[in-house]
């Protein structure tokens, strides 16, 4: 190739193709080297260019990581409706599904609308010591809460997750024999006034549970405030309904009605176990308080599994069986109760708690049930009673290492401890005080309020309504429309394709 080129460059006419060519790429390049350098010279000269924006520092990130934090753990919160919406459904009966998955979803909605309205103004707006006075509608709101430097509206949707959680706890009690729209009625109550009301107690700006003496009352995540509001008012609702027919307890001979749907149970708990991690985490409202966010993961996991095994051996000796629902009810009990004290805590505190709260669950479920009260999945003593022993707890095993989260870390000016832990009983009695107050004030007004829902008349369906089933009579058809053979609240006669039949007959629905 080398030889023929040689023979080529000997004629004229191909060396003046060759240099042609040659000069033409070389041509070419220096135009494109030039045209780089006048535009390199154009936009980075120093009498044309932006001098550029500064490089962001640490504190440039802290907002909207601490924001992003608090969106998460707000997600995750409201995934536990999910969760509820399970677990409900799976403790009761088949001819109440639907009317329980259609209750969480209308709940939800209802109270979005509600806080947004009045319910966060109430709750977290600036006013006196019993209720806040402003927000309303969001009007007015600055554009960051306090001085967590998380956006206002990032704030807001957190803080409706947990109101949310609080409705949705009511209705576990109340299962079976609840008109919807009794349930619309007294839903509004406890999203729009009961719940935010109450809660500016403990957690408004200004709330006087803040101020008490000789300490202040701590409830970091909601063992009083969400979860003890919300069994004591599922308390005065089943209190108001009554039994559901047919429904024989212990102490006459009877027990409870068993769930229909384990699986579905157990992964509504387990669900809402993981959505704990936003519950509890997630109210540092900080990333950057790194070791509390870890210590407060870490100590509702311990706490919950504790509990669980607790509940599963504690129940063991009684009918020597492992009992699945209980189980399931005790891990329930132990996140409820290491919700309030889990900033302030160790590790071996949080499994102590937990332990604790399995025991308690199951005593608080005997309890329940002397009393006569109908409590489908145990509603008053995972959140009601449970909640009570949290806050309390608090009292005895806060270690007085921690501090509060702040927004680029912790802050440890002042620390929380505990009688265990050498602190006295200050915080002890601060606790209780705070948990007498809450509970008390929570089951009176709910009294008032579910038999102001009687009174109309839409609070229990009928007796031939709740024979024939919610999900029939309120809603029109079944959640398991192939097992019931129904299509649109109807059951075919055999051999007769134009006429119906009653999906349940009176004896069968008794039995």
């Amino acid at each position: 190739m080398l030889k023929r080129f040689i023979e080529r460059m000997k004629e004229p006419g191909s060396r003046r193709v060759f240099a042609a060519i040659v000069g033409g790429k070389m041509l070419g390049a220096l135009i494109l080297i030039g045209g780089i350098a006048g535009v390199t010279w154009y936009f980075g000269g120093e009498a044309h260019a932006d001098t550029g924006a500064p490089t962001p520092t640490a504190a440039d990130l802290i907002n909207p990581l601490n924001t992003m934090w608090t969106l998460l753990a707000a997600f995750l919160v409201f995934f536990m409706q999910a969760g509820f919406m399970m677990l409900e459904a799976g403790f009761s009966r088949t001819r109440e599904t639907v009317n329980i998955l259609l209750e969480g979803i209308v709940d939800t909605c209802l109270c979005g609308l509600l806080f947004w309205a009045f319910g966060f103004g109430f709750m977290f707006g600036s006013g006196n010591k019993l209720i806040g006075t402003e927000y309303f509608f969001l009007h007015g709101a600055p554009a960051t809460y306090g001085t967590t430097g998380v956006p206002m509206l990032a704030f807001f949707l957190f803080q409706f997750a947990f109101a949310d959680t609080c409705s949705t706890i009511t209705s576990g009690a109340m299962v079976g024999r609840t008109g919807f729209v009794g349930d619309l009625l007294y839903s509004l109550g406890v999203s729009g006034f009961i719940y935010p009301i109450i809660g500016h107690w403990a957690w408004g700006p200004d709330g006087w549970l803040n101020t008490i003496s000789p300490a202040a009352f701590h409830d970091f995540a909601g063992s009083t405030v969400v979860h003890t509001i919300g069994g004591f008012v599922a308390l005065a609702g089943a209190i108001a309904l009554g039994p559901r027919l047919g429904r024989k307890f212990k102490r006459d001979g009877g027990a409870p009605p068993p769930g229909h749907n384990m699986t579905l149970a157990a992964v509504g708990g387990v669900i809402l176990w993981f959505g704990w991690y936003g519950f509890n985490p997630g109210s540092t409202l900080s990333a950057m308080d790194l070791d509390g966010c870890a210590r407060v993961a870490t100590n509702t996991t311990l706490a919950a599994c504790a509990a669980g095994l607790s509940a599963l051996f504690f129940v063991y000796p009684r009918h020597k069986v492992w009992d699945a629902g209980m189980t399931i009810n005790g891990f329930l009990a132990g996140l409820v109760a290491i919700t309030c004290p889990c900033y302030w805590v160790s590790p071996l505190g949080s499994i102590v708690i937990g332990a604790a709260a399995g025991v308690i669950v199951v005593l608080g479920v005997d309890l329940v049930e002397w009393l006569r009260v109908d409590d489908p999945v145990g509603a008053v003593p995972v959140h009601g009673i449970c909640g009570i022993f949290g806050t309390l707890s608090l009292g005895l095993f806060a270690t007085g290492e921690f501090g509060a989260p702040g927004p680029t870390g912790a802050d440890v000016s002042s620390t929380v401890k505990g009688l265990f832990y050498g602190g006295g009983w200050d915080q002890l009695v601060a606790q209780a005080k705070g948990s007498a107050a809450v509970t008390l004030a929570t089951f009176a007004v709910a009294m008032l309020l579910m038999y102001a829902v009687k009174a109309t008349g839409t609070l229990r369906v009928s007796k031939q309504a709740e024979l024939e089933g919610l999900d029939l009579h309120e809603h029109g058809g079944s959640a398991y429309p192939e097992q019931t053979g129904t299509i649109h609240g109807i059951a075919p006669v055999e051999g007769k394709a134009d006429a119906v039949a009653p999906v349940m007959s009176v004896a069968e629905a008794q039995t």
